[in-house]
């Protein structure tokens, strides 16, 4: 098993391939992550829960507590400059993830 990277960096655009109609071809992307939406109240499985929970009896539905992982799979948002499509691209799991910051240099004496 493989430990989780320790920091990732990655930069706010990236040349990558735009699988659209309109481009098929390398052009830049701006990268963000992915957050997830909020969640509406309107949706099925919400609706019966809601339902299911009124009245008395108490939780009546199981919570999950058995937590095993430490950290989530980071999800970047590619954005086409050209074509404004967007795609997601999932990659490896960290435990620091950062977009844009300063990148390493090699052989720089440490600023204090």
């Amino acid at each position: 098993r493989q430990a989780a990277s320790t920091m990732v960096n990655i930069p706010k655009t990236r040349r990558t391939h735009c699988p659209a109609a309109k481009c098929k071809k390398h052009t830049l992307h701006k990268v963000t992550q992915y957050k997830k939406g909020k969640d509406s109240l309107f949706a099925q499985g919400k609706r019966r829960y809601d339902r299911k929970q009124r009245g008395f009896g108490g939780q009546t539905k199981p919570v999950f507590h058995k937590k095993a992982k430490t950290t989530k799979k980071v999800v970047l948002k590619l954005e086409c400059t050209e074509c404004k499509s967007r795609r997601q691209l999932p990659i490896k799991r960290c435990k620091h993830f950062e977009l844009g910051g300063d990148k390493k240099r090699k052989g720089q004496m440490i600023q204090f």
